[in-house]
């Protein structure tokens, strides 16, 4: 038996079934016996064919008959595909045989081999009870903290509004039915009558073949049984369908296929289509509107009125002329209605392209908080915190900071563009229209019209050039065009030229750029789509080519009060890597946790000008066992006894290892313990590890987590919880709102402990390692970090309002740990990002204000008095205003505490010993250990209020802190350059580069540096 034979009577037999026993359908024969039983229903079926057809009054004999006339025309070249090799005869007498009461003696008909193909076609049979329970995917809108739509999320085929049937107005309910099934309430979900015809029209009009799907089939096949053109899912369509109707009403039918449909423009559904469209609710919509979504379910793209509005004009009038059929509509309004114009509004081109990170997070919060499954199982709208503008500010100075990073540094490697447009703009120059011919000027005004009739032909004319200039074939494609990196916050342009006289680049709004290729050089094509910075300015426009960077890096935003999470980037860029590095990474924060330990040392009494020596100091293992634990200095030295204050400011680890000797407790081992007690109490850990390099950032962290201790020390000791979910509704209900709850303090540290860590928090950004902050260090305080080998970089800072955290390095995926580079630094890496970030906020809508003064309860346990800023000696006027605890109503005097009295005169200059043992360059500038300068002066500058001037000496810039070689992270050129600007004369190449190392200048060393131990470190 022919194939396609087999197929046609599989597919009767399902129609026969459905039709004539709707209640009784089976879905399995046996060959061997039950070949009569099919003949049976094949003859019932087409007898209820025939009566079918008779309520027209059409003779479906002579119907197909008609088709069958000229064999040779359906079966030929131009027949559908789906149609060769079908024997017309065989056809025809197989219709006489069920249809006609024949019995031919050469049937071809046979029933195991159409058993055969029908049981296999029905195996495993989608319920149709799934369906009226079904679920259909939605899009949930997430609005930004301005209450304004930010993103949208949704699955695959599921970007979606559900309305019940209730909400869609009877006049686009009944423009669908007029333009898909207009016997839809008339039907038991199979069109007996639309099938034949469909049938008969394939064979009688060769070409794209007629479905004859009702809607219910139309749901069936769009949410069950799949959307294949194959004989078997029709089989399948079919049962479902008949099945369905028995189970829902035509309302809920006509719902689940009004919200189920793809309209175009992305949008499933009539609710989203209506919206993408027009730009308003479903109820909102006009009759034409109507009967313009009405003709897009035929076919979205063909009908789509951004590509083919004439197409899509004819198909709108075709619906407004089946409602008029049917007596929806007058005359008089299908009139009307064809006269409009389409109405539709521009496409959304500001589709997100920022936040995917943080909305991903939104995601998870809401099924931690919300205990919602999943967003795209309803239609929800969601409310965030997030400040939209912030959000593509953070994103744009962490992308342009890493890829500055690898540039500087000659790891930057351009591995080919993003995308090609050779083919898109040989499409669209192949379908472009020939131009049109040049209008003929008007003709001159005659003088005797007078001035009028000129200013009217001026007008004429002027209108008929003001045609909007038709744009460049690659101006088109790259408008069009779908980078893989879409949240990549530089600019796509398209080579147009390379070669001896230079690369010219295309960009977005017709504009022609010189492009400097960078590593690029000698390999870009004409019409690659390339990322580019521009430089615009006096002469041509210029750009430089931008490389995708191989570092990775992160950044988060939060609000110190309330915890919300403003901003937050998990990476370089979304579609490269979904792991949100801010909150699901963790990685040794290396000095950003040197406050801790200061924290604690002043809670435990210790004064900001407490003297410390920085110098070698070895702690005895815990509890007797394991190693003793001898760190260094980044630099691998010491500057003998300087302040708690100076050591933090200048991230001197010698000085952090010597808090735990009798700063905090009698024991070292008691010393960890309170310091982890407050890591535990804020958040940073879940455990502490106990041993000594903790304190110097050893234990990896999230950063999240920082972010809310920085916040802490911001609030004086108040946390915040990190949130991003401000509230879920559905239906115009709320399902959650966060809880309005104050931010928790840290016990383990009092207010006045705080307030005297963020005034030394600040002199890092007025003066030490993150001194490129200076000129806004009124505004901030904040720490840099660098872990051990460089694999870190980090900076954790805060305004009254905000806190920034900032981390880069590379990803550890391969199980190597990549170091970024000698002399690649907290303070060199990450604080040029935190600056752009602290600007975009403030650029944003956050305030900007001087930081705060201690609160009251903190500040009448508070005396401000001034110091000689590098001896901590206080001095009677003038100086440094240094903040006292008082104890007692007194200043608790512990500046010699750790270091006596006689210990210094012993290291005075003019001891016995000869010079001071620790002095570094530049000292008899900046005087001795007491403030004293030569000639009997003292110094009384206050860092605070002023950066250091730059007088110098010998070539050196004066410095009154007398810590030149702790000033390596002082503002400086980007990687690459060392701190005098000059071009550092060793490459960056590799991550370890003082093998053999000859270079003449200094060493670049970071007071953040971890561990000093390995002479590889």
């Amino acid at each position: 038996m022919n194939a396609i034979l087999i197929k046609l009577f599989a597919t009767a037999l399902t129609l026969s079934q459905v039709t004539t026993r709707p209640d009784a359908v089976r879905t399995q024969f046996d060959p061997a016996k039950d070949g009569g039983q099919v003949v049976a229903i094949l003859r019932d079926g087409c007898a209820h064919m025939r009566k079918s057809f008779d309520i027209e009054d059409i003779n479906l004999d002579e119907l197909i008959s008609t088709a069958m006339e000229d064999p040779s025309a359906v079966a030929g070249d131009n027949a559908p595909k789906i149609l060769h090799g079908l024997d017309i005869a065989e056809l025809n007498t197989s219709y006489k045989q069920f249809c006609k009461g024949e019995n031919p003696a050469n049937s071809p008909f046979e029933a195991a081999a159409v058993i055969a193909f029908y049981n296999n076609a029905v195996k495993d049979l989608p319920s149709a009870e799934a369906l009226r329970d079904i679920k259909l995917p939605s899009a949930s809108v997430i609005l930004d903290a301005a209450g304004k739509p930010y993103s949208e999320t949704f699955e695959t085929h599921g970007r979606r509004l559900v309305v019940p049937i209730e909400g869609v107005p009877d006049l686009v309910q009944k423009a669908f039915v007029a333009a898909e099934d207009k016997r839809f309430y008339q039907h038991h979900g199979i069109d007996e009558r639309g099938v034949i015809r469909a049938f008969v029209g394939n064979l009688a009009s060769p070409g794209r073949p007629a479905g004859g799907s009702t809607i219910t089939q139309q749901v069936v096949k769009n949410l069950s049984v799949g959307d294949d053109v194959t004989y078997e899912r029709k089989i399948r369509e079919m049962i479902v369908a008949s099945r369905l109707e028995r189970l829902q009403t035509k309302p809920q039918i006509l719902g689940l296929y009004l919200n189920g449909i793809y309209l175009g423009r992305g949008a499933y559904g009539i609710e989203m289509a209506a919206r993408s469209w027009f730009g308003k609710s479903v109820g909102a919509l006009t009759l034409p509107e109507a009967a313009l979504l009405a003709g897009l379910p035929k076919g979205p793209n063909y009908y789509s009125p951004d590509k083919y509005p004439e197409r899509a004009r004819e198909r709108r009038a075709y619906v407004l002329s089946r409602m008029k059929e049917e007596g929806t509509i007058t005359e008089a309004q299908m009139n009307a209605a064809l006269a409009s114009d389409l109405g539709i509004k521009p496409p959304d081109t500001a589709r997100q392209d920022s936040g995917f990170y943080l909305v991903d997070h939104v995601a998870r919060e809401t099924r931690t908080f919300a205990g919602l499954e999943t967003l795209t199982n309803a239609s929800y709208t969601v409310r965030a915190t997030v400040n939209a503008g912030l959000q593509s500010a953070l994103e744009a100075a962490l992308q342009e900071g890493l890829a500055t990073y690898e540039r500087g540094t000659g790891r930057a490697h351009y591995e080919g563009p993003e995308l090609n447009l050779s083919e898109a703009i040989k499409r669209i120059e192949a379908a472009a229209p020939a131009p049109e011919p040049a209008a003929e000027p008007a003709p001159a005004p005659e003088a005797k019209k007078g001035a009028k009739t000129a200013k009217g032909a001026d007008k004429a004319a002027a209108k008929a050039s003001a045609k909007p200039p038709v744009q460049p074939a690659w101006q088109r494609a790259l408008a069009s065009a779908r980078p893989p990196l879409y949240d990549v916050r530089w600019p796509l342009a398209v080579v147009l030229q390379t070669g001896k006289n230079g690369t010219k680049v295309g960009l977005p709004d017709g504009r022609v750029a010189s492009l400097e290729p960078g590593p690029a050089r000698g390999k870009l094509q004409v019409y690659d789509a390339v990322r580019v910075r521009l430089r615009e300015g006096k002469g041509s426009l210029r750009a430089e080519l931008r490389v995708r960077p191989t570092v990775q890096g992160a950044a988060i935003v939060l609000e110190n009060r309330t915890g919300k999470i403003l901003a937050m980037s998990g990476g370089f860029s979304y579609p490269l890597s979904q792991l949100n590095r801010v909150t699901q990474a963790v990685r040794q924060p290396g000095s950003t946790l040197k406050p801790l330990t200061y924290l604690a040392a002043l809670n435990a009494g210790l004064q900001p000008n407490t003297l410390v020596m920085d110098s070698a100091v070895t702690l005895p293992p815990i509890g007797g066992v394991g190693d003793s634990w001898s760190p260094k200095n980044y630099d691998g030295g010491g500057s003998g006894a300087t302040t708690i204050r100076r050591g933090l400011e200048f991230s001197k680890n010698l000085v952090t290892a010597r808090l735990l000797q009798g700063g905090i407790a009698a024991k070292a081992p008691d010393s960890l313990q309170r310091v982890c007690d407050i890591a535990l109490e804020a958040q940073l850990y879940a455990e502490c590890e106990r041993y000594y390099p903790f304190v110097l950032g050893a234990q990896p962290v999230r950063m999240i987590d920082l972010a809310s201790f920085y916040a802490a020390i911001a609030n004086e000791g108040a946390r915040p919880s990190a949130y991003a979910l401000e509230a879920v509704e559905r239906d115009g209900k709320p399902l959650y709102r966060h809880p309005d709850k104050a931010p928790v303090r840290i016990g383990s540290a009092d207010r006045v402990a705080f307030y005297q860590l963020k005034t030394m928090l600040q002199g890092v950004t007025q003066h030490g390692t993150a001194a490129a902050l200076s000129g806004i260090s009124a505004y901030v305080a904040g720490k840099t970090g660098t872990s051990e080998n460089e694999n870190d970089a980090w900076f954790a800072g805060f305004s009254n309002e905000i806190t920034v955290v900032v981390w880069a390095g590379y990803d550890n995926a391969d199980g190597v740990r990549r170091t970024l580079g000698r002399g690649q630094t907290g303070g060199h890496v990450s604080v040029p990002i935190a600056r752009a970030i602290f600007q975009a906020a403030w650029a944003n809508g956050v305030a900007r204000t001087p930081l705060a003064p201690p609160s009251p309860e903190a500040k009448a346990l508070i005396a401000d008095l001034p110091i000689e800023p590098r001896s901590g000696q206080r001095v009677a006027g003038g100086g440094f205003i240094e903040h006292f605890r008082l104890k007692g109503g007194q200043v608790a005097d512990t500046q010699y505490a750790l270091v006596p009295r006689d210990t210094l005169y012993a290291m005075r200059p003019d001891a016995e010993d000869g010079d001071y043992a620790n002095a570094e360059d530049g000292a008899d500038v900046a005087g001795d250990l007491f403030g004293n300068l030569p000639g009997g002066r003292r110094t009384t500058e206050d860092p605070f209020a002023q950066r250091r001037s730059a007088e110098t000496d010998s070539g050196r810039t004066a410095d009154p802190w007398g810590l030149r070689r702790d000033r390596r992270e002082e503002p400086q050129a980007w990687p690459g350059r060392d701190r005098y600007g000059q071009v550092n004369p060793v490459p960056f190449g590799s991550p370890f580069d003082d093998e053999g190392d000859t270079r003449t200048r200094q060493r670049r060393r970071d007071p953040d540096y971890l561990f000093g131990d390995d002479p590889g470190y």
